[in-house]
């Protein structure tokens, strides 16, 4: 299994020098897992706030899904980064082999 991580929104900055700063990443970090007939997902969710940007500005229209992916995990940081990504194989296999149930007997 291999935790996929998609940029969903960017939170922008239109009144800075700079035109489009992007100021907060949303991002969510899948996985899921067949089973036979069976699919068993993950999902986290978060945001980022990004530093304000350097001499190495990245226009809004020029910044790439990969370069977006790429900034979060920065920002996050490898703790941070390997902690969702825990989660969401935890989700998995909680799906797989649930310890909790519920509902009503009747």
């Amino acid at each position: 299994m291999t935790a996929t991580w998609t940029i969903t929104a960017m939170d922008r900055d239109l009144t800075q020098e700079k035109a489009d700063v992007v100021t907060v990443l949303h991002y969510d970090v899948t996985d899921s897992e067949s089973v036979g007939d069976d699919t068993f997902s993950g999902r986290v969710y978060g945001t980022v706030g990004l530093a304000e940007p350097g001499d190495s500005f990245t226009p809004y229209s020029d910044i790439t899904a990969e370069t977006a992916v790429a900034w979060a995990k920065a920002a996050l940081g490898d703790d941070a980064v390997a902690s969702a990504e825990a989660s969401v194989a935890a989700q998995i296999a909680e799906a797989k082999t649930p310890t909790t149930a519920t509902g009503v007997p009747w």
